[in-house]
């Protein structure tokens, strides 16, 4: 465990407050420090509310003091990606095209749920607009950057969240993922990111690119990923795609080990090889869980139409959203995503 608060794991810092050794706003005050000193280096937040989760932790620091914590995240910070609704703050989506100055009444299931369990909201992460690719930039708020490496992006679309997280500016962290956007700058950024089955996580309202788009935990540590899939994974009515609340506690094997899991590593796939160095990396992993126990296969799977099924079904999404745009507005839309419309059409 860590000294510095901001970077401590939510399961660490769950057990500190129940011992009475941590309050949480000596942990919200860590991360507000963090994010002051570091966010305007790499662009990992685009609202911040310190007044609101100053307020949120001294009313969590009182629930402790009484020994009657609201949730099973009492008091542990988190952030919201900019595509997911939480009320009292705009969701700008990273656009210039949709109006800060308007009624923002509803949390999103994933907001509502961490906030019934005491977690406290910092604040927005950045996203590319409406999501729309791998790496982390939008018109309305610039460039988000890696940490360890500023030149380099933390990849994409949950850019923001992954960055918040690695800096310690929060313990949890909202992401979402079509194509990679919560395991892309989860691999760049060295952090956990989990995309659950589809439905496992209510999502409202539903994303333009349908049922590619999932809602999931990015984490420091495997534990507090499942720690926050727990709350998460309740259900809501808004969302009837969702999967049945089933009472499952993800936390529960975490410990049960990999012996006898099948694992397969794909260095390549349609021909096109990883990078040299990723491969090597990644061969070292493989050789973690055969050592651990697992059956581990190199595969190199060819799935020669997997390529264009996803561009079919993403772009068709983009395109969606532009032309959901008033048409005076779209040319305030990222050059980008209107060529991806363009050409979906």
């Amino acid at each position: 465990m860590t000294d510095d608060l901001s970077l401590a794991a939510a399961s660490d810092l769950l057990a500190l407050y129940r011992t009475k050794q941590v309050s949480p706003v000596a942990v919200v005050e860590a991360c507000l420090r963090r994010i002051a000193a570091e966010n305007g280096v790499v662009n990992a937040y685009c609202l911040v509310d310190e007044a609101g989760a100053l307020k949120a932790a001294r009313e969590s620091e009182a629930r402790w003091a009484k020994g009657q914590p609201q949730g099973a995240l009492d008091g542990v910070p988190v952030s919201i990606k900019d595509l997911i609704l939480t009320k009292g703050w705009p969701t700008l989506r990273g656009s210039k095209t949709i109006a800060a100055d308007q009624p923002w009444l509803e949390d999103a299931p994933i907001t509502a749920r961490l906030k019934e369990q005491g977690a406290i909201a910092l604040g927005k992460t950045t996203t590319p607009e409406f999501g729309w690719k791998g790496v982390t930039d939008n018109p309305l708020t610039g460039i988000t950057r890696n940490p360890f490496d500023p030149a380099k992006t933390p990849g994409g679309s949950s850019g923001g969240a992954a960055v918040a997280v690695a800096c310690g500016m929060g313990a949890l962290a909202v992401g979402t993922d079509g194509g990679g956007s919560l395991r892309i700058p989860a691999g760049f950024t060295g952090v956990f990111g989990l995309k659950p089955s589809y439905g496992r996580v209510p999502a409202w309202p539903p994303s333009i690119f349908g049922t590619l788009a999932h809602v999931g935990p990015m984490t420091r540590t495997v534990t507090d990923a499942a720690l926050m899939l727990n709350a998460i994974s309740a259900p809501d009515w808004r969302d009837w795609l969702a999967l049945p609340a089933d009472g499952r506690d993800f936390t529960a094997c975490l410990e049960a080990g990999v012996a006898g899991l099948r694992v397969a590593v794909s260095l390549k796939s349609n021909g096109i090889a990883v990078d040299a160095e990723v491969a090597a990396l990644v061969r070292a992993a493989a050789k973690v869980f055969a050592e651990l126990g697992a059956r581990v296969e190199e595969v190199d799977p060819e799935i020669a139409d997997a390529p264009e099924i996803f561009r079919t079904h993403w772009w068709a999404g983009a395109r969606q959203g532009v032309r959901a745009v008033p048409e005076a507005a779209r040319p305030l839309v990222d050059p980008g995503l209107r060529g991806l419309a363009a050409a979906a059409e």
